[in-house]
């Protein structure tokens, strides 16, 4: 019988507990899709990267004839002029592989770009988000657009140290 009321107050205290943490779901991409600066920083965005895209475009069609060429001739050329060629092909080549990398790489341009451009839109929702889960009291705000991330905590939840002290590491 004591068992039983032991079980009983144990449960009713972790039920309790439960209970008191509260969480909301949203969704940053709905949300993000439904604010203006948010569409025209992408159309931007979307602007400026059709705009290096055609140049690297344009850039490849004149690496890719470059190359018929050389082949079309390399028959017919001195083992300089050929070397000189060739030369001219990886130099050209490289270029074209450097602005690609430099436009569209990581943290290139256009990751640039998009900090510049989508980052305080992001940053506008996250606060948004924050005053929200202080106003309303939630301990956690997932985020279910990509998968289900936690994008707001309170952080007297936050128990990192305390398991780092049960480990030993300080």
């Amino acid at each position: 019988m004591k068992k039983f009321f032991l079980f009983a107050a144990c449960s009713l205290l972790l039920a309790a507990s439960l209970q008191a943490q509260k969480y909301a779901v949203i969704d940053t991409k709905y949300i993000l899709d439904r604010m203006p600066e948010y569409k025209t920083a992408q159309k931007q965005l979307d602007d400026i990267a059709s705009v290096w895209q055609k140049e690297i475009d344009r850039l490849q069609m004149d690496l890719d004839k470059m190359y018929k060429d050389f082949e079309a001739e390399q028959v017919m050329l001195s083992d300089d002029l050929k070397k000189k060629r060739e030369d001219q092909l990886y130099i050209k080549e490289k270029t074209l592989r450097d602005l690609q990398k430099s436009r569209f790489g990581f943290e290139g341009e256009l990751f640039k770009k998009r900090q510049e451009l989508i980052k305080p839109v992001q940053d506008k929702v996250y606060n948004a988000v924050q005053k929200l889960a202080v106003q309303r009291g939630y301990d956690f705000i997932l985020d279910k657009s990509e998968g289900i991330t936690v994008i707001f905590a309170d952080p007297k939840l936050e128990k990192s140290e305390d398991v780092l002290r049960e480990l030993g590491v300080k």
